[in-house]
């Protein structure tokens, strides 16, 4: 395969993998910056099965051997697919006597006001799997009721002869004296060490019992299908000689080892959308555009996230959810509470794969039901004959109608029209082409609202800001977003439908460490907190260096959770140093009332409570991705030349449209309309906008003309 010379040169390859529910994406990037992309249909029995076939492909076009890799970084969906299909473990819960029902009060709210119709999310843990156990902590981590070992052994047998396979233990206050919940998992792991334990002090050692103890369940239910997953990837990939490190994207956009993601895969449950952002923002730093709007679109979900001052937007706790699912301050109840740092990230069922169709009171609808990889479209030609947002396009003349994916994936138009003709414009006596274009507006619309979920209903003006957009359907359905919202100007960075496995590669590991403290700031002891958080960050140091990571690449960022006295929400604030004197604590606190101010608009002279002391440990990886030094390998950017007919309005003709590969896009301004063709993604250029790339092959689009 290849020579002596070559792989001698190929050390040092690392390999990006994330996987949709549509595709499968695969990055190779060999140490000179050269990058290989490829993308293979998913397959869903066997998540790692794509990984291996577009591996197996790259690995032939760089002409490297799979020894040569010494790093894979992948983000799954094994995680959040488990939690909405609902076949995770069968999960029990040992709580405190008296606090079984913490999942089922949660917080007492609703996500909407006045929705009789909605309906709250059934526990992970049915409550009969849920059992209370006498043992008592009090709020300073004394002990009230010693743990009753006798019936905590009783209740764990009566669990696992009913069947449960995983256990959460969760009592009150251990986030303060752990020592009832450390003895419980001894416990448990001597006597049923058949069963996989998640205690809340190892996942989230924090105040607030219904939040820790739905961290805690969603832990235990996602975590025998993550051990499997991830055990069946590496012997995949072994059986093919790949003897790489595997890392796995964490949800607040760092990389994890398999050790961590095996034991805590609650930290991965938005393991791939995250992979993007980070990367959008590495590539808006080159660009000197640190606040971005960032939009993925793939085939089943669209996403929306921000960049603001050159850093990803993160939020320590989000809901997981059916719908649109939006980790907002505001908006809580609405699904399961994921305490765990995480990109803000709002998520809608829109994606390329999303089924058209009619409801009962004869209204066109998106979503969020996918035809995912497998069938597919119905243009695919795999036994789905109802319409898809993927046909919308075809039918419409914005996709290639032979071929996508660089023409592995033959496509047949008229399966496209029939479907859509059949399900959408027969009933609602419509022509094909409004049929179609009813279908992507609608699906734009839905994608509109994700971004609004995370600029103007946070206080943010979307027309003051540029948008990033990637993802398969990202850069197709762009500038229509964009114009819905008035934004002006659109990106589609390089590899923009691969662009999140390229994103993990940019990726620093990151691990996060917290420590509670729930004292005013009037009671602090300087000298303890210091000391506790030099403690955090020699812990952060510890796990990076059993990960690899030398001292030199090796960093800790500190950071508190902050409140006004009194409350029961925290923001998360920058702390400058571990050796914390009155000088820190008082800047400490002018950094959160600034925060503070710039949330919600206003800010107190209140008291201050200083709640949690925060540790993020991060290693830079030797060979961690550039985007200023790669260089896409021609494949990748080649495309269809010529010219067809699209439709780029419901009441305007057919319009004769130059189709182009990306490749040929330069520094000179393209007037549009114009379709730009690459081997992973199409961007459409309609008229009124125009097109140009840098230096790096980044296509920035300018809209002109603002139209709804």
């Amino acid at each position: 395969m290849s020579t002596a010379s070559t792989t001698k040169i190929s050390r040092g390859v690392r390999v990006g993998c994330d996987i949709g529910g549509t595709f499968t994406d695969v990055v190779l990037a060999m140490p000179d910056g050269r990058l290989f992309v490829n993308k293979t249909s998913t397959t869903p029995e066997n998540l790692g099965e794509a990984i291996v076939q577009g591996l197996s492909t790259l690995l032939q076009q760089a002409g490297v051997e799979p020894g040569d890799i010494t790093e894979i970084v992948h983000g799954t969906t094994t995680a959040s697919n488990t939690i909405l299909q609902k076949v995770g473990a069968k999960t029990g819960v040992l709580t405190t006597a008296g606090f079984r029902d913490v999942l089922e009060i949660g917080r007492i709210r609703t996500p909407t006001m006045f929705d009789l119709s909605w309906s709250k999310p059934e526990p992970l843990a049915t409550r009969r799997w849920r059992r209370g156990i006498q043992e008592r902590m009090s709020a300073t981590g004394d002990v009230v009721t010693p743990l009753d070992e006798d019936q905590l052994l009783r209740e764990a047998k009566s669990l696992i002869d009913e069947g449960v396979t995983a256990i959460a233990i969760a009592f009150i206050n251990s986030y303060i004296n752990p020592a009832h919940e450390r003895r419980a998992k001894q416990l448990l792991q001597h006597h049923f060490p058949q069963v996989l334990v998640s205690a809340s002090f190892e996942v989230l050692p924090e105040i607030k019992e219904y939040e820790r103890t739905s961290t805690t369940v969603v832990n235990a239910y996602i975590l025998p299908a993550m051990r499997t997953y991830l055990a069946r990837l590496r012997q995949d990939l072994e059986a093919m000689g790949v003897r790489a490190s595997l890392q796995v994207m964490a949800s607040n956009g760092g990389m994890m080892g398999i050790a961590s993601a095996s034991e805590k895969p609650v930290f991965a449950v938005a393991s791939g959308p995250a992979g993007g952002v980070t990367g959008a923002a590495r590539i808006g730093a080159l660009a000197g555009d640190s606040n971005q709007i960032i939009f993925d679109m793939g085939g089943t979900t669209a996403k929306a996230a921000l960049v603001v001052d050159g850093q990803p937007s993160l939020t320590n706790e989000y809901e997981f959810r059916d719908g649109i699912s939006a980790p907002s301050r505001f908006v809580k109840g609405g699904g399961y509470v994921l305490k765990v740092p995480a990109i803000d990230i709002a998520e809608v069922g829109a994606g390329g794969g999303s089924i058209a169709w009619i409801d009962d009171g004869g209204l066109l609808c998106v979503g969020p039901e996918s035809a995912g990889a497998y069938p597919g479209p119905a243009c695919y030609n795999k036994g789905n004959d109802q319409p898809t947002v993927t046909d919308a396009n075809m039918v419409l003349g914005y996709l290639n109608p032979t071929a996508l994916a660089g023409g592995s994936l033959p496509v047949f138009p008229e399966r496209s029209a029939k479907a859509i003709e059949q399900y959408i414009g027969q009933p609602l006596q419509l022509d094909l082409l409004k049929a179609a274009h009813g279908i992507r507006h609608l699906a734009n619309v839905n994608m509109a609202r994700a971004i609004r979920a995370v600029t103007v209903e946070r206080g943010l003006d979307p027309r003051e800001m540029s948008m990033m957009a990637f993802g398969g359907g990202g850069p197709l359905h762009a500038v229509a977003v964009a114009r819905l919202l008035g934004i002006r100007r659109v990106v589609a960075p390089i590899m923009a439908g691969v662009f999140c496995s390229a994103g993990m590669l940019t990726a620093d590991a990151e691990h996060n460490f917290v420590k509670a403290i729930l004292r005013p700031f009037a009671q602090c002891d300087l000298s303890t907190l210091s000391t506790e958080a030099i403690a955090l960050g020699d812990q952060g140091f510890t796990v990076l260096a059993s990960e690899g990571y030398a001292a030199d690449a090796a960093q800790v960022v500190y950071s508190a959770d902050v409140r006004y006295l009194g409350q029961s929400s925290e923001l998360t604030v920058p702390l400058s140093s571990a050796q914390i004197d009155q000088q820190t604590l008082d800047q400490l606190g002018k950094d959160f009332n600034a925060q503070y101010l710039q949330t919600f608009g206003y800010a107190s002279d209140e008291p201050l409570e200083l709640v949690n002391l925060r540790v993020s440990a991060r290693g830079r990886s030797a060979h961690r991705l550039e985007f200023a030094d790669c260089k896409v390998d021609s494949t990748a950017l080649q495309g269809s030349k010529g010219e067809r007919l699209v439709s780029f309005d419901p009441d305007a003709p057919l319009q004769s449209t130059p189709v182009v590969p990306r490749a040929s896009i330069g520094l000179e301004p393209v007037q549009g309309p114009l379709i730009i063709e690459s081997y992973d993604t199409t961007i459409v250029v309609p008229p009124g906008c125009s097109a140009h790339a840098d230096s790096i092959g980044n296509i920035t689009i300018n809209i002109q003309e603002i139209r709804a």
